[in-house]
């Protein structure tokens, strides 16, 4: 006589194995792989012998966290939980990363003591990342946005010697 509960169990285990393997699978080609798109992903992915859906992909790009952000050609690419913070994506791209600055500034302004940096949409926080990463004994920090960086000086910081400070960084 057929165990209906030891056969789903059994198929279940199939399937989270599956699932498993799949997962592995996607953190090893995202991480590998210059990957801009879902479609191109579930093409490398049904190459690999895994039959999914674009919804399934979705969910499972979700589930492990796996975001999409801008590269340095101009862009946009998937990368693990782990690569993509602003520091993390920077060192990374270690010899690329005059050229994502460069490519992602837009202007400076002022507005009394502080700095107002515009970026291409997605660069900013990058950018900040970099800023204080460089660490000016003149900027006390600063805030990113999507597109804008609120730059904050320290104390009795004229515009001039600022403006020189960003200039080591960005391209003024």
């Amino acid at each position: 006589m057929y165990n209906f509960a030891a056969g789903f169990c059994i198929f279940i285990q199939k399937k989270m194995k599956n699932k498993a393997n799949r997962m592995k699978s996607i953190r090893k080609i995202v991480h590998e792989t210059r990957i801009s798109s879902q479609e191109e992903l579930l093409k490398l992915l049904t190459e690999e012998g895994f039959s999914l859906t674009q919804a399934t992909l979705s969910r499972d790009l979700k589930q492990l966290k796996i975001a999409k952000m801008p590269d340095y050609e101009g862009g946009y690419i998937y990368v693990l939980p782990e690569e993509s913070s602003p520091l993390s994506r920077t060192v990374r791209m270690k010899s690329q990363d005059v050229h994502f600055i460069q490519s992602g500034f837009e202007s400076l302004a002022f507005c009394g003591h502080f700095a107002v940096i515009k970026t291409k949409p997605a660069y900013a926080g990058g950018i900040a990342a970099e800023i204080d990463k460089k660490g000016s004994k003149l900027i006390l920090g600063t805030i990113a946005g999507d597109d804008t960086i609120l730059v904050i000086p320290k104390e009795k910081t004229d515009r001039q010697s600022l403006m020189q400070a960003l200039s080591e960084i960005i391209p003024l």
